[in-house]
C-alpha cells in the first residue's frame, strides 16, 4: 500500500461540467457534506440545468449555454 496522496485535479471540460478527481469532498452553503461516489470521479454542473444539482446531467448538450471562460490578463 502506497503513502502517497492520489493526484487531486479539477478539470474545466470545454462546453461541458468540471471533472473533479481526487477524493475531494463537496459541501453545500452551510457546511453539510453532500455525498460524492465513493473513490470515484464525478462532474459538476457549469450551464445551471441540470435536474442533479450540483452534478452534472449533460443538460449542457441541449441548452443555450456558452462555457467560454473570461479571458486571462
Amino acid at each position: 500500500m502506497s503513502d502517497t496522496m492520489p493526484e487531486v485535479k479539477i478539470v474545466i471540460r470545454d462546453d461541458a461540467s468540471l471533472r473533479v478527481d481526487g477524493g475531494i469532498p463537496l459541501f453545500d452553503h452551510e457546511g453539510n457534506e453532500i455525498p460524492t461516489p465513493d473513490g470515484r470521479p464525478y462532474s459538476l454542473c457549469r450551464c445551471g440545468q441540470s435536474e442533479r444539482k450540483p452534478f452534472c446531467d449533460g443538460s449542457h448538450k441541449t441548452c443555450d449555454w456558452d462555457s467560454t471562460l473570461a479571458p486571462t490578463s
